[in-house]
């Protein structure tokens, strides 16, 4: 069994309204692949090229699920980070985006609820062109984690 400190992303009150992050992610072959594989999701206009040149598209475009899944991600990892949860998502894709694009999201935490005890974080991507490609807001209810239980943790326990 591993032993590892514990992560925990930031609490609430850790927050401060104005505080962002930016990453930069290149959509890949192998991403778009393990994405289709696990949904077993089969739209042609996610691989097909010979289909995609006949749509508006003109080229396969990558699943918006996908650029969630990323936005997700980031939440998860950095912003707040580790033990936050995602309660409400809203998102607006503003152009297709295509495959081996390279989009740079921007974070903001606009609003903190201390009350509901959520944040609000407004995320915007643009491509490499700098065109805006997405527009979201997602509610997140930071971590919440007791000073006292806050120690190493096995994470190989089975729980």
């Amino acid at each position: 069994m591993l032993n590892h400190p514990k992560k925990n992303g930031k609490k609430i009150d850790e927050l401060v309204e104005g505080e962002s992050l930016s990453i930069t992610e290149t959509i890949e072959d192998g991403q778009l692949l393990l994405y289709l594989g696990l949904t077993n999701d089969a739209n042609p206009l996610y691989i097909q090229h010979q289909f995609t040149e006949k749509t508006e598209y003109g080229q396969p475009i990558v699943p918006s699920i996908m650029l969630m899944g990323i936005i997700s991600s980031v939440i998860s990892k950095h912003l707040p980070g580790p033990g936050s949860n995602i309660v409400n998502f809203s998102f607006n894709l503003i152009q297709p985006v295509h495959h081996y694009e390279t989009l740079t999201f921007h974070f903001e935490v606009i609003k903190i609820d201390l009350m509901k005890e959520v944040v609000t974080i407004s995320v915007k991507a643009q491509n490499y062109d700098e065109e805006r490609v997405l527009d979201a807001v997602v509610m997140v209810k930071p971590t919440k984690v007791n000073e006292n239980d806050e120690k190493e943790v096995d994470l190989y326990d089975g729980q």
